[in-house]
C-alpha cells in the first residue's frame, strides 16, 4: 500500500564534490530536504552555495559523493521520468514553431495526433500565446519564449517541477508578468515544485516554504513557512505586513552568508 505521508521528493545526507587535478571542492554537505506532494518549495542562498547543484542531483544529471535523492521513495539513478526541468534559458528547438515545441512532449508520449493538437492549442492559450502558434523562437520576445517553455513543461505533465532561476534573464516587468501567470497555472495544477532563485521576494510570493542555504559548502541553514493565503497575487502580496516580515527575516539569514 502506498504511504500517503511519504514525501514526493526526499534528499538524505547529501554531499557533492567537484574534482580537479589539484583539489577537491565540496559543493554540498549534509543536506536534508523534503518536498511534499503538491508543495512549492523555493531555495535561496548566496552565489556559489550549490543551489543549481542540488537540482542536478534530483534530476539525475549529477552523482553525489554521499547520500541520495528519492522521488516517491525510489532512489534517483539516471534521469527520472517524473521530473520536468525549467532552466534559465528556454531551451526551445529553434527550427520548430511555438506550437510544435509545445506539442513535442505530447508526441513523445504517443498521444493521438488530434489529441496532441487540441492539448498544444489549449496550453498555448493558457499562457496567452494562441496568436503566436506559428512563430519560431527567434521571432518571439524573451518573455514569450519563456511562456512557450512553461507550456511545453506543462505538456510533459511531470510529477515534480525542478526550476533553476527560470525567470532570471527577464526584465523586471516581464518577470512579474510571467511569475504571476505561472503562479495562477500552478495553483490549478498543484504539482510539487523545487524552485531555485536568488530573489527573496519571488521566493516568498510563490512558495509554501523557503529554504535558506549557507555559503559553500552549501547546507540548509534555515527554513521559513510562508503563511500567506492562496490564491495569492504575485505582486500585490509584497505589500502584506507578513510578507515584509518574512522578507526581513530571510534577508537577515542570507546577509550573514555573503
Amino acid at each position: 500500500m502506498e504511504n500517503s505521508n511519504r514525501p514526493k521528493l526526499e534528499i538524505r545526507d547529501l554531499k557533492v564534490e567537484y574534482y580537479t587535478k589539484t583539489q577537491t571542492t565540496v559543493a554540498l554537505e549534509k543536506v536534508q530536504l523534503s518536498v511534499a506532494d503538491g508543495e512549492f518549495v523555493s531555495v535561496v542562498g548566496p552565489s556559489g552555495c550549490g543551489k543549481s547543484t542540488l537540482l542536478k542531483v534530483v534530476s539525475g544529471l549529477l552523482q553525489p559523493a554521499e547520500g541520495a535523492a528519492y522521488i516517491d521513495g525510489q532512489m534517483v539513478q539516471g534521469v527520472p521520468d517524473q521530473v520536468g526541468m525549467v532552466f534559465q534559458n528556454d531551451a526551445l528547438l529553434p527550427w520548430k514553431t511555438a506550437f510544435d515545441n509545445v506539442r513535442l512532449p505530447l508526441e513523445i508520449k504517443g498521444l493521438p495526433r488530434d489529441e496532441q493538437i487540441r492539448e498544444a492549442e489549449r496550453l498555448l492559450k493558457m499562457v496567452g500565446l494562441e496568436g503566436f502558434r506559428d512563430y519560431h523562437p527567434k521571432q518571439l520576445s524573451g518573455g514569450m519564449r519563456k511562456r512557450v517553455a512553461l507550456a511545453r513543461t506543462f505538456a510533459y505533465d511531470p510529477d515534480i517541477y525542478l526550476m533553476d532561476e527560470p525567470f532570471g534573464p527577464l526584465d523586471a516587468q516581464t518577470r512579474v508578468k510571467i511569475g504571476e501567470e505561472f503562479l495562477k497555472i500552478w495553483e490549478k495544477v498543484g504539482k510539487s515544485v523545487l524552485f531555485i532563485t536568488h530573489d527573496i521576494e519571488e521566493a516568498i510570493a510563490l512558495s509554501d516554504r523557503v529554504i535558506v542555504m549557507s555559503a559553500r559548502p552549501g547546507r540548509i541553514k534555515a527554513e521559513f513557512k510562508i503563511n500567506l493565503k492562496r490564491p495569492r497575487p504575485f505582486y500585490d502580496i509584497r505589500f502584506d505586513p507578513v510578507f515584509k516580515e518574512l522578507q526581513r527575516e530571510i534577508w537577515n539569514q542570507m546577509s550573514n552568508e555573503i
